[in-house]
């Protein structure tokens, strides 16, 4: 197999680095090496040089070559060999450009070149989300295959000949009414949320809450308190919407911030208070006023994601940050993604009352929803107890799925690998990597056989990221889980030794 030198692929990211200095250069590098794919530069099965040969030659990182060498496998134009390399695919992907170019969208008849915009070229350089929705160890995904989908089809089917003809038009009210009841029934008693009804707006997912409250209530140019490190999608959207981040750090507290900061206060704080995304420690009580207090003398809206707080595994369910104070400028988001499945693309946000109108008008203005019949079956099979039984017995499964996984781990590497801030909840683990150790490296040699282990160093907004990986156990069962995680743990083991 024929091998690349290093010094033959520099020049090229010198001259892509001149003409667009704006762009990452984890995406020139990856632009670099598929546009010499494609003009066969690179033909197949030509080996790529070593990550750190090239991040030497080049006078990048090597997490930045990395990322690069991750992305081209991900979309098929190499291949990882375990011990061997990275090597240029037999066979291009079918829906590769016959000519690379910058992103350009195609009308009939025509050809149109015109570049994204500088918000649309960011989302898309800076997209985390997987091409891959389904297998170990992907985040975010619980069992779908457990949900009691022939129960919801019945109800579905029986509400259909029933509805009436307005409720299969546009939605105008924030979603169906009877859906607003049960949620506010299912909050006050599970979550401790404090709210009517008529609080309450469902949305198709998160990230369309959390759209809509930055188009709600911030303007571009306004700052936002994000936890470092965080989710992805939140920093996304804020970006887009001119949003401004401002990182703060996580502790086994939760969110850290400076309670008598001096300066312009952040118009957001977005957070996961219950179980904080990804490391996993519950914000404390003194943290947790103290935050409220700021928040209500600076007129900072909290917004808090509640994203899994059904499934805790140990001690007693950990109340709401919304229902701590009356009164507290708090908007909740909850979601149906964790407890059901993502596909139903379901949420909810229970926002102060005086602002609920605000937020239904918007609502219908920007996105028309609708799917009320889909909302309607929801309602009953919350009323009927189906819902509740559910999560009952799901949290009996994660939780034996989750101590079987943190077995192997420690089986495997020993004790001491899961992150320290874990606190026995939720739908993933963390592992921490001993410092120095290059897990993006070890996510793209896991990849290469068929495992998604995301490194944690991708969730981290600013510089210097800790080492870990996530690995979410609710989608694998126990008899399928040692595979998986013989290839991840091979992957550590490798990396840990090459660092030395």
């Amino acid at each position: 197999m024929k091998s690349i030198s290093p010094d033959l692929i520099a020049p090229r990211l010198a001259q892509l680095r001149r003409e667009k200095p704006s762009m990452p250069v984890n995406r020139l590098l990856y632009e670099c090496l598929r546009d010499a794919i494609h003009d066969a530069s690179l033909p197949a099965a030509t080996r790529l040089p070593p990550t750190r040969d090239l991040a030497l030659e080049a006078g990048i990182s090597r997490n930045t070559v990395m990322h690069a060498y991750e992305q081209l496998i991900a979309e098929g134009y190499t291949k990882g060999l375990t011990g061997s390399g990275t090597y240029v695919a037999d066979r291009l992907p079918d829906l590769a450009p016959a000519k690379p170019s910058h992103p350009a969208v195609a009308l009939p008849g025509k050809a149109v070149t015109g570049r994204l915009s500088a918000r649309g070229r960011k989302v898309v350089m800076n997209a985390q989300a997987q091409a891959t929705q389904w297998g170990a160890f992907l985040p975010g995904v619980p069992d779908v295959t457990k949900v009691p989908h022939a129960k919801l089809a019945q109800i579905t089917a029986r509400l259909s000949r029933e509805l009436p003809p307005a409720t299969l038009s546009y939605a105008t009210n924030g979603g169906y009414p009877k859906l607003h009841q049960s949620l506010a029934v299912y909050l006050r008693q599970a979550r401790s949320v404090v709210c009517e009804p008529g609080q309450i707006v469902v949305t198709e997912g998160v990230h369309q809450a959390i759209d809509l409250i930055t188009r709600v209530l911030g303007d571009a140019g306004d700052h936002a308190w994000v936890e470092e490190p965080g989710y992805w999608g939140t920093r996304s959207i804020l970006e887009i919407n001119g949003i401004r981040l401002k990182p703060m750090p996580v502790d086994a507290e939760g969110m850290r911030f400076p309670v008598n900061a001096c300066g312009k206060p952040p118009r957001f704080a977005f957070v996961t208070p219950s179980h904080q995304y990804p490391l996993g420690p519950v914000m404390s009580l003194s943290r947790r006023l103290d935050l409220l207090g700021y928040a209500a003398r600076h007129g900072t809206w909290v917004v808090e994601d509640d994203y899994d707080s059904e499934f805790r595994f140990a001690g007693h369910p950990v109340a709401s940050l919304q229902g701590l104070l009356p009164g507290a400028p708090v908007i909740y988001v909850g979601t149906f993604s964790k407890t059901l499945y993502p596909g139903l693309r379901m949420a909810y946000m229970v926002v102060p009352a005086p602002f609920a109108a605000a937020f239904r008008t918007a609502q219908s203005e920007l996105y028309r929803g609708g799917h009320m019949l889909q909302q309607a079956a929801l309602a009953e099979f919350m009323d009927s107890g189906l819902y509740a039984a559910h999560i009952r017995r799901m949290r009996l499964i994660y939780a034996a799925r989750r101590a079987y996984l943190i077995k192997l781990v420690e089986q495997s590497l020993g004790p001491g690998w899961v992150h320290e801030y874990d606190s026995n909840a939720g739908l993933h683990l963390v592992l921490s990597l001993p410092p120095g150790t290059d897990d993006v490296a070890i996510a793209a040699d896991a990849a290469a056989q068929g495992v998604i282990a995301r490194p944690l160093s991708n969730y981290y907004f600013g510089r210097n990221p800790s080492p870990g990986l996530m690995l979410a156990f609710a989608s694998v069962p126990q008899e399928e889980m040692l595979a998986p995680w013989q290839v991840v743990a091979r992957c550590i083991r490798k990396a840990v030794a090459k660092r030395g």
